[in-house]
């Protein structure tokens, strides 16, 4: 029970916490891919420590230190324990149900949006090849539309996609930042990271923490390759490049330069760049890691310390086996 509480306690700090102490921090945008993942690493944690929890309640965790067999014995014997009154059965048949109700609502939403994206992507490919003409030359798909605009899609059969007015607009230096932030998304799988955080927003969209971690994780990928692209072509053009196609409309399946964030990200690129610092990216890797490790510490760590203790010997009634849940 004491395991149970403490990961159920640990993810309800996460996430309502968590979304009040990150949501919004500057040091996120001079690192986005640590952020990223931290936000990433927060998500799960919060999810493995609820799930964790229901099978804490469900199955008790035998301290034992003997053979295998009696360990099967101590086991069953514990089980038959708890479910014999009606207060053990009530807290088992709750933490089945949390447990249970965590993973299948997961999973099912992470199979609705995966179904909703493949629908969406396929039927915009089927438009592109019949009103777009593909140049070799660039890789792309041009589109005849005067509002200067770019995007990409991304998956298997990946696009990328500019407008004829986005092709007057950008001289080349700027065409290539763009077509270099289009790139990064595809070759660092932004669409994959987007749609588990849609996931976790849909599942579960009262919890703040997966509110904001699809917010900044939107924010952040766009950063990232916007980052991508400075390398390539410098910042300043990079940051005139978005300018130009700040405004251009593209499809919400679609990964674009420009966008809701591109104002932002313009004065990110203007601004003097300020790499964070070594020991920053410690703290937040050392963050990220704990965050992950703990929910398995919290579980695991009670149980391997028990393991050299022998608890049910032979001939033990049940009343005295010691159990963790």
């Amino acid at each position: 029970m004491i395991v149970a509480a403490v990961l159920f306690a640990y993810a309800v700090l996460l996430g309502t916490l968590a979304p009040r102490l990150l949501g919004g921090v500057r040091w996120m945008e001079r690192a986005p891919c640590l952020g990223i993942v931290v936000w990433q690493v927060l998500g799960v944690s919060a999810l493995a420590s609820a799930g964790m929890a229901g099978l804490a309640l469900t199955v008790p965790t035998v301290r034992v230190g003997a053979d295998l067999a009696q360990l099967l014995q101590a086991c069953v014997m514990a089980l038959r324990a708890q479910y014999a009154s009606p207060g053990g059965a009530a807290a088992g048949a709750a933490g089945a149900v949390l447990a249970l109700a965590v993973l299948g609502r997961t999973a099912w939403c992470a199979g609705a949006v995966v179904l909703h994206i493949r629908r969406e992507r396929h039927e915009h490919r089927e438009v592109l090849d019949r009103v777009g003409r593909h140049d070799h030359v660039r890789g792309v798909v041009v589109l005849d539309h005067d509002e200067p605009a770019a995007y990409c899609l991304p998956g298997r059969h990946r696009r990328t996609v500019i407008t004829t007015g986005a092709l007057r607009t950008l001289d080349d230096e700027q065409l290539d930042a763009v077509l270099a932030h289009e790139r990064a998304h595809q070759a660092e799988r932004h669409d994959a990271v987007l749609a588990w955080a849609q996931t976790l927003a849909l599942a579960f969209p009262r919890v703040p923490l997966f509110r904001t971690a699809e917010a900044e994780i939107t924010r952040l990928v766009e950063m990232r390759a916007d980052d991508v692209a400075a390398e390539h072509s410098g910042r300043l053009t990079t940051a005139a490049a978005l300018l130009a196609v700040a405004g251009g409309r593209t499809p919400a399946v679609g990964l674009a330069a420009g966008g809701s964030t591109a104002a932002r990200r313009v004065r990110r690129l203007i601004e003097p760049h300020r790499p964070l610092s070594r020991v920053r990216i410690a703290a937040g890797s050392l963050t990220a890691v704990v965050a992950l490790a703990l929910p398995v510490l919290v579980v695991g760590g009670p149980a391997a310390a028990a393991t050299q203790l022998n608890y049910c010997p032979d001939g033990t009634p049940a009343a005295q086996i010691s159990t963790m849940r």
